[in-house]
């Protein structure tokens, strides 16, 4: 069932799928304090992990979910994942132990892998090129507004009802994407395209993937950019309502913040053409860096008063997630342009190895926090000196 969609209808149908994903860690954010302390949880550090436990569940998950799709084609996987996802938020709807919760927040992350990888495999099966990047960077456009809008939804939903409830909007969201993807949208591997599911064959394509330069270093650059975003989300919470002490408004100030990669999604997808995807996705990394390298110097050398502080936050996320933006949409398709014979995999290999490696970097960065926001100034200006640096060794005609 489904059929060829128009470019519009298919980029927003992309949008919502990516934006399950944002909306699965960012309604967290304002819950995280109240969740663990309903649940029994004693030391805070302990709060962020419900966000990176997902995350990590998403990033494993793409190693099974690529492959499946290449075997058995898109939307049968995407559907099972989605009902996977749907089964886990249940499951979190009624628990009462935070172990449970971490374990069903896990197997969410599994089902919504599928989307991390086989929704941008399925990108590449009707479009390729810069095209492609285009048509990525108007989904990623639309998606923004999910990380803009989640934290509302998370803090309006806990103060009216309870944290609970936020897991309950999740089972409807799977529903709703489950159904617009089986009813609209049409298989888009071809019988014939499709890859045999058997160990050689798995080892032969993950040594192809991986043994392709572009891949290689794209795959290190998308590793870092993730791990500024993942930094930066299980964090947020603790910076603003701690550090900088903005208490229920925590979620205006994130909305601000995300709704600024907008912007940028908007600018890649007219420059991208033009310009190609490493040029932009390599002069934003370095510009990101002089720029939180600058920030993290006043803020140590205590040259931006108290008053002052706030505003100065608020813009470094900005300008950060602007950068940033540039990047992704630009560094998956470097990394999967020259893997269109075997899209899902390379997406799932790609997908899995930058998800895990940027959640360990969050994970480490967590637990270095230290009650101030120049840890996570600090650590995006490191991470983005180093995405910058591989860059400089990836193909650059493209």
């Amino acid at each position: 069932m489904g059929r060829r969609l128009g470019q519009r209808e298919f980029v927003a149908l992309i949008a919502f799928l990516f934006s399950m994903i944002a909306i699965g860690t960012d309604a967290m954010l304002p819950a995280l304090q109240q969740m663990g302390m309903d649940l029994g949880v004693v030391e805070r550090r302990w709060d962020p992990v419900i966000i990176t436990i997902f995350v990590l569940g998403t990033g494993v998950g793409q190693v099974f979910a690529g492959p499946l799709s290449d075997a058995y084609g898109r939307k049968p996987v995407l559907i099972s994942g989605l009902g996977l996802f749907v089964l886990a938020s249940i499951f979190c709807l009624f628990t009462a132990s935070f172990t449970h919760l971490l374990i069903a927040r896990f197997i969410q992350g599994l089902g919504i892998s599928a989307i991390r990888s086989v929704a941008i495999a399925l990108v590449r099966d009707v479009y390729k090129g810069r095209e492609m990047a285009k048509v990525i960077s108007l989904a990623m456009m639309l998606f923004v507004l999910a990380p803009t809008i989640a934290p509302f939804l998370g803090q309006t939903l806990m103060l009216a009802f309870s944290w609970r409830a936020i897991f309950f909007v999740f089972v409807l969201t799977g529903l709703l994407a489950i159904l617009w993807l089986g009813l609209r949208q049409e298989e888009t591997l071809r019988v014939e395209g499709r890859i045999p599911l058997s160990v050689p064959s798995l080892k032969d394509n993950t040594i192809e993937v991986l043994s392709h330069r572009r891949v290689q270093i794209s795959l290190i650059c998308q590793s870092l950019a993730y791990g500024i975003v993942f930094c930066y989300i299980s964090l947020a919470q603790q910076v603003y309502v701690v550090w900088l002490d903005v208490g229920t408004d925590f979620p205006l100030y994130f909305a601000i913040t995300s709704m600024i990669a907008l912007f940028a999604n908007a600018l890649n997808a007219r420059l991208v053409e033009k310009l190609g995807m490493w040029v932009i996705s390599t002069s934003a990394l370095l510009i990101l860096f002089i720029f939180s390298g600058v920030y993290a110097v006043l803020i140590w050398g205590g040259l931006i008063s108290a008053d002052h502080l706030l505003f100065s936050f608020v813009f470094w996320s900005c300008f950060a997630f602007f950068m940033n933006a540039l990047c992704f949409g630009n560094l998956n398709a470097l990394a999967m342009e020259p893997m269109g014979h075997m899209a899902g995999m390379a997406a799932a290999i790609t997908g899995a190895i930058s998800t895990t490696f940027s959640v360990l970097i969050a994970m480490f960065v967590g637990w270095l926090y230290n009650g101030s926001g120049i840890t996570l100034v600090l650590a995006v200006a490191c991470l983005s000196l180093l995405a910058f640096l591989a860059s400089l060794f990836n193909p650059r005609k493209v």
